[in-house]
Formats: structure tokens, C-alpha cells, sequence
């Protein structure tokens, strides 16, 4: 939605009012989180201002199909290597080699990154969005574990982005008067969905490695190349099926891991 936007910055606000709202619904119907877990809910806030910023240029600067495969190709690795210093999480060697099979699938939808074509500020801004995803991920997941209750953490996590999404809109002014009612139902439905699936990659961090649940999530990007392919037509398709097939191989050995 941002990257197809004229204007991103008001998709981007609607996307976190629809965060926003999904985070008040669930934080009336949740009990409150720990006071351990308030200081990561605090840094997470911070840590998606910097999200937010990176997003919106890599999209301005580059296409989606290379910003988007290289920003969470390296999320998972990263997100293993933050749970092992900072949350003391040991992976087996098949998990590893798992993490790792899966992330070179995501990157290989990108393509060549040495290309002349590929400016090297879209690059490094979408590499340095990747890092960002990884340390909220291992922020977000430390926390819900302090937090004695999931819905509680997960739900206050996003009443928190109203902070942001404030910000935004002051940024617009009055461009957030002459906002098409289509465009604001689009947003606000997309933040919620946004939301909701965020939302659930937390909660699974309550229950499994972080780095194991990292490189699930990522997998979103084969389901995107996949309906490209088959619904949009967009080619080259071979690329697509070869990294999907690597990327389900890389799944494979993490399932192999956790039994």
C-alpha cells in the first residue's frame, strides 16, 4: 500500500491509526501487563519510529520488489543472533542451518544486489530497515515474555503507536482534511490487518525461539512472489519458484529442529 501510494506518508499515518485502534480493542479486553514489561513496550515505541522512517525512504528510493526481500531476508538471522546474546536463546545446529537456507531463499527474490541499476543508498537503507524489523523482534519478544499476559503486552504495544501516528498527522497538516474516504477505510482496515498479524508473531514469541519464529514470519514474502507470479503474471518467474522451493527446504530443517 505505501510503496503504490502517491502520498506514503498518509498511507503510512492511516496504517497506524489502524494499529492504534486494534491496540485499544485488545487492551480494554486484557489484563494489564507487567511493570517488568512497560520499559520494552517504551523502547519497541522508539525502535518503530526509526521503522517507520527507514520504510518509508527505502520505498521512495527503490522498488518493492528489491526493498521488501532484502529488509526481511536479514531479519531472521539477526533476530537469532539478538535472542542468543541478549535473551540467552541457544538454537540447534539444524535451526541454524534452517534460519539460514530460508534467509538466502527471501534475499534470492531480490535478485543481483550488485546490479548498476540498484542505487546503493536503497540498498543500505533497506538493509538498515532489516536490522530495525530484527531489533523490535527481539525487543517485542523479550517483553511479552516479562509481560505475564500476551494480549495485555501486545495491546498496549500498539495504543502506544498513537504517539506516532499523532506525529504523522501533524506532519500532513491540512493534506489529512482531503483524505478519500475509500483511502481511509483502505488504511485503517490495512492497519488493523497489519496489526492483528504483528500481533500474532508476538504471541508466538511467547511460546517458541525467536529466531524460529522469525523465519516463519518472513515467509510472507514467497506467499507475495507466489501470487505474483500465478495471479499478477509478473516475471521473471523462474526466480520466484526456485527461491520459494529454497525457502520451503529451509522451513523443512526448522521443523526437523523442533521435534
Amino acid at each position: 500500500m505505501m510503496k503504490a501510494s502517491a502520498d506514503r506518508l498518509v498511507v503510512l499515518g492511516l496504517l497506524s491509526t489502524g494499529h492504534v485502534v486494534f491496540g485499544v480493542v485488545l487492551a480494554l479486553q486484557s489484563p494489564l501487563p507487567d511493570v517488568a514489561s512497560w520499559g520494552y513496550i517504551a523502547a519497541s515505541t522508539v525502535i518503530h519510529f526509526a521503522y517507520y522512517f527507514l520504510l518509508y525512504h527505502s520505498y521512495r528510493l527503490g522498488d518493492l520488489s528489491h526493498v521488501y526481500p532484502i529488509a526481511r531476508g536479514m531479519s531472521p538471522v539477526l533476530v537469532a543472533l539478538g535472542a542468543q546474546v541478549f535473551a540467552g536463546e541457544s538454537l540447534p545446529v539444524l535451526a541454524w542451518l534452517g534460519i539460514l537456507v530460508a534467509s538466502g531463499g527471501i534475499f534470492m527474490l531480490a535478485g543481483n544486489l550488485f546490479k548498476r541499476q540498484l542505487p546503493p543508498i536503497m540498498v543500505l537503507t533497506a538493509m538498515a530497515t532489516g536490522t530495525i524489523i530484527a531489533m523490535y523482534s527481539v525487543v517485542d519478544g523479550m517483553g511479552v515474555r516479562a509481560a505475564g499476559t500476551p494480549r495485555g503486552y501486545i495491546g498496549w504495544l500498539f495504543v502506544m503507536e498513537g504517539i506516532a501516528a499523532g506525529f504523522i498527522f501533524l506532519r500532513l497538516g491540512r493534506r489529512m482534511w482531503y483524505i478519500r474516504r475509500n483511502t481511509l477505510v483502505l488504511g485503517i482496515s490495512g492497519g488493523v490487518i497489519s496489526a492483528l498479524a504483528y500481533g500474532l508473531v508476538i504471541y508466538a514469541n511467547s511460546l517458541a525461539p525467536l529466531g524460529m519464529v522469525s523465519t516463519l514470519r518472513e515467509t510472507s514474502v514467497i506467499f507475495a512472489a507466489l501470487i505474483g507470479v500465478v495471479i499478477l503474471h509478473e516475471r521473471p518467474w523462474k526466480r520466484r519458484v526456485v527461491a520459494s522451493v529454497v525457502v520451503a527446504v529451509g522451513v523443512m530443517l526448522l521443523g526437523g529442529a523442533m521435534h
